[in-house]
């Protein structure tokens, strides 16, 4: 096995392409429609990140949530915030497991947590020895 792609659900395409393309500045790769009718089917991605949206009932419930790993996430965060999106205003936060994490929430519930590794601190360093 080599990559797992997660589908979140979701129920407006112009407010899925504004939250995804726009804000979050990941890159559509593709769209498929059976017809033009049919619900949205599309890849997006950012850098090693894939995700796929899908309007199609039953393919996945809405509410799902992720965590992506990144390197860099305070200039990530200033990024987001400098765009005035008037949805989404998220903060960095601490986890006890000793990482920054920025949590993001679509307009259809899915959340992304964005995570960046602390080094360990001298107290944890002592008590791995």
């Amino acid at each position: 096995m080599s990559k797992v792609i997660p589908l979140f659900r979701v129920f407006d395409e112009p407010k899925a392409r504004e939250f995804y393309i726009h804000y979050l500045g990941f890159t559509l790769d593709w769209e498929h429609r059976f017809d033009e009718l049919a619900p949205l089917y599309m890849q997006i991605s950012k850098e090693s990140v894939t995700i796929h949206l899908t309007e199609h009932y039953g393919d996945c419930s809405p509410g799902a949530a992720i965590r992506v790993e990144m390197a860099g996430i305070e200039g990530f965060h200033e990024q987001l915030l400098s765009q005035n999106y008037p949805y989404s205003r998220p903060g960095i936060e601490i986890a006890p497991w000793n990482s920054k994490e920025l949590c993001v929430t679509d307009p259809f519930g899915n959340r992304i947590t964005f995570y960046e590794e602390l080094e360990p601190s001298e107290d944890a360093k002592q008590d791995a020895i």
